[in-house]
């Protein structure tokens, strides 16, 4: 091999392992990035919270839509902050709701600014007897999100949360009642917290049914393809995924 050769391959293996270092990193920083989400919701941090998001988020929580920052400062701040911790920003004595953010399955795709993760939620909540009526329960959801590199800084653009299943601590999830948080039925500005839009099909134990994949199956390479597509946004998203992957 020529010396110009020689310098040519080892300038295109320096590019490349570049280029993977790079993903490594951003797939890190976008891990570190929903992780402290679930921390900040942890803490009642709701200011903060809003703060990861884009300037054009949208927040898909309990089959409503919130749209932009000003969206999410509804959902947050004006609702969550309002109603969990009566407008404290940060934790009140009394009152649980732990958030451990796991199983994540982060992707970063070609353009570099843009990545795709779903991760799970199983959190406890409840209220001590000594701050009110006591209550304790479990909820299990999962995130499929996309997130936006905007100045070098990864944040939340589509928080699109689907609870899963609700249990009263005492009774456990074979005995969950219909309907044990309701989905949202009104929009904004009808309520005044609610969502832009309603979302559709979204469901809660006892039914059971598969959250759609941003990924592709690692070793077939082909979509993972629930019998019953839940959505045609979810639907367009995926597909989009596998062409900017091609």
């Amino acid at each position: 091999m020529s010396e110009p050769d020689r310098i040519a391959a080892l300038e295109a293996q320096v590019a490349e392992l570049s280029r993977r270092l790079q993903v490594q990193e951003d797939e890190q920083a976008v891990r570190k990035l929903h992780h402290l989400y679930g921390y900040l919701i942890d803490q009642c941090l709701y200011r903060e919270t809003v703060d990861l998001f884009t300037e054009d988020c949208e927040v898909r929580f309990f089959g409503g839509s919130f749209k932009g920052k000003a969206g999410a400062k509804r959902l947050y701040i004006d609702r969550f902050q309002a109603n969990f911790t009566h407008g404290n920003n940060g934790p009140i004595d009394g009152f649980l709701l732990d958030h451990p953010q796991h199983q994540d399955i982060v992707d970063i795709l070609p353009d570099g600014v843009t990545a795709y993760a779903r991760f799970r939620c199983t959190m406890q909540a409840g209220r001590h007897r000594d701050h009110g009526e006591p209550r304790q329960w479990w909820e299990g959801g999962i995130y499929e999100n996309v997130y936006r590199k905007v100045d070098g800084v990864w944040r939340i653009h589509i928080l699109n949360y689907n609870p899963q299943w609700h249990a009263d601590f005492e009774t456990g999830w074979a005995h969950t009642r219909p309907q044990y948080v309701p989905f949202f039925s009104t929009t904004f500005p009808e309520d005044p917290t609610g969502p832009d839009a309603l979302v559709s099909d979204v469901w809660l134990w006892p039914t059971r049914k598969v959250v759609p994949f941003h990924n592709v199956h690692p070793v077939t390479g082909q979509p993972i393809v629930p019998e019953r597509w839940q959505g045609d946004i979810d639907r367009a998203r995926i597909a989009n995924t596998q062409e900017e992957r091609a």
